[in-house]
């Protein structure tokens, strides 16, 4: 078992709803999206809610795996009425649960036209579900790639997961992106979002998920015992 743990900056007084900044509109042009326009609203966010600014920004490159221009959106949700909103993809469900532990005063919906509020509820999340993982669990995780699963399958399963039940397989899917995404999601925040001079990484486009990502609507939610490996 371990006990390792990714520094957080210090908790301090979270407004209400957003960090008071206004965020460009994501991109109409398909694959025009980048994760790191935002690494000021990440780093706001996650400094207030208590977790990392680093593990913040590399679930939003995980979770930019279809396009986030409200429109788009809106068509997407009209195709799958369940689908995710906002640049970090959380489902109502997930939402309404942060929205009542934290007095937010605005809707689910502002997730898909507000990317700064996006961000500070996925941080707000991300904080929640650090809060309810147990400071010991199974050395092959790192404490953030732990709380990424968490955002991606559920609480249950990422406490599940830090006792040693083995992922299942979209979990281990995220899992690897996560890991694959954390320099680049690094080096948006080193760059405060400025652009890089073109595509990163062997030309993928910043924010771009690995092949094996698909075209699903992994945002946050319980996922069930199945991808938990239970049962």
């Amino acid at each position: 078992m371990s006990e390792r743990t990714t520094a957080a900056p210090e908790r301090r007084h979270r407004p209400v709803d957003g960090d008071g900044g206004a965020a460009r509109t994501p991109p109409l042009r398909p694959g025009g999206y980048d994760p790191a326009d935002y690494a000021a609203h990440v780093v706001r966010g996650a400094e207030a809610a208590g977790v990392s600014p680093l593990l913040v920004m590399t679930v939003l490159h995980n979770e930019a795996y279809k396009p986030h221009h409200p429109l788009l959106e809106r068509l997407w949700q009209w195709w799958k009425p369940g689908a995710s909103f906002g640049v970090a993809n959380m489902h109502r469900a997930t939402f309404e649960r942060v929205r009542r532990a934290h007095g937010l005063t605005r809707p689910w919906q502002d997730l898909r036209d507000d990317p700064a509020f996006a961000v500070h509820a996925a941080a707000l999340h991300l904080s929640d579900l650090d809060r309810s993982l147990p400071r010991r669990h199974v050395r092959r995780y790192t404490r953030d790639e732990l709380l990424a699963l968490g955002y991606n399958t559920g609480e249950r399963n990422m406490r599940a997961f830090a006792r040693g039940v083995p992922p299942g397989p979209m979990a281990r899917s995220y899992l690897r992106r996560f890991r694959a995404f954390r320099s680049r999601a690094a080096e948006a925040l080193a760059h405060g979002g400025a652009p890089h001079g073109g595509a990163p990484h062997g030309g993928a486009p910043q924010g771009r998920a690995p092949r094996d990502a698909g075209p699903r609507d992994a945002g946050p939610r319980d996922a069930g015992p199945r991808d938990a490996g239970v049962g």
